[in-house]
């Protein structure tokens, strides 16, 4: 049976409503949950990005049982990965072991901030693999030195370590992505439902590791109205990832996205209330064997109707799977 997760999207809603959400997630009978981990919205009109970290803090707090996880961390720019695993050692105690980290090489609408500039992929994954190697020793409880391509540590060491580290999930969007998570990943990220991405992560050690699929899906008794607020809000999503990572802010997602209309975004994203649209787009994933799969409801201001929603009649359809 896939595990289904809910997503707590900082780019639509402040940190206060996060937490209640995600507490309201939990009683609704979600398996895990999700963060994103952004400097800016996609769009302006999402119109928040909070700081994913001192929400998952809170929300370990408000919680009791469901898992946490950044979908995803960028390890490389904005944060320096020593830095990154105290933060994860932190939130694996405050969480009493439901925290698990999810990396990525990241997007330029974040990272650009440091002024450093964006470079190309491959060296975006260069500096993800190297930030993993760091960041996985330093939750063993190694004191680490590191002269490498990318980074410098300078005898680093963590003093609040939980007893079991937090499991490490890497997204994937192509071979090497795939090749980088086989290789230090504990479980596969993915947006997409592609054979090709799992068999590439199987190849390069990652058979048998879980994986997490994500899918954006917008709840309204108001078919109309859901498709109007997908448009508004996600149009971004339908550029595709290699344009995704590069452009810089959301003045740039609106440019790159004028010409598409709503009747676009409605052929990727279930929207309305017919509860077979929603499992017809989670089906492809569990078809491929994912594991887990997180449900983004679009909309900050309309999450507490779609749980209600879920778990009356969405999730036990969806547990069928």
């Amino acid at each position: 049976m896939v595990r289904i997760g809910y997503t707590m999207m900082t780019e639509q809603a402040g940190p206060r409503a996060l937490v209640d959400d995600v507490v309201a997630a939990e009683a609704a009978g979600f398996d895990f949950s999700v963060i994103s981990d952004h400097y800016f919205p996609w769009l302006e009109e999402q119109g928040h990005s909070p700081y994913a970290w001192s929400v998952l803090g809170a929300a370990a707090q408000a919680t009791e049982r469901i898992p946490l996880m950044t979908y995803v961390t960028c390890p490389t720019y904005r944060y320096h990965p020593a830095v990154v695993a105290q933060k994860a050692a932190t939130m694996q105690l405050l969480s009493q072991g439901r925290f698990r980290l999810g990396l990525g090489s990241g997007e330029n609408l974040n990272e650009h901030v440091t002024g450093r500039g964006w470079p190309a992929p491959r060296e975006r994954l260069e500096r993800l693999e190297e930030a993993a190697v760091v960041i996985r020793r330093l939750l063993a409880g190694e004191t680490v030195d590191h002269d490498g391509r990318h980074f410098r540590i300078d005898s680093a060491r963590l003093f609040d370590l939980p007893d079991r580290p937090p499991e490490i999930g890497i997204a994937v969007s192509g071979p090497r992505s795939c090749a980088v998570a086989g290789r230090h990943a504990d479980l596969l990220i993915a947006i997409e439902p592609e054979r090709r991405l799992l068999e590439d992560f199987d190849r390069n050690g990652g058979a048998g590791k879980p994986r997490v699929g994500q899918v954006p899906v917008c709840y309204d008794p108001d078919r109309d109205a859901a498709l109007a607020r997908a448009h508004e809000q996600f149009r971004w999503s339908v550029g595709g990832w290699q344009v995704n990572a590069e452009l810089r802010g959301p003045a740039a997602f609106a440019e790159a996205t004028a010409a598409v209309s709503p009747e676009d975004v409605g052929k990727s994203i279930p929207c309305g209330a017919d509860v077979e649209d929603f499992v017809a787009a989670v089906r492809p994933y569990a078809e491929l064997g994912f594991t887990e799969v997180a449900l983004v409801q679009i909309g900050g201001a309309h999450q507490k109707p779609f749980l209600q929603w879920a778990e009356a009649e969405l999730l036990p359809a969806l547990r069928e799977l």
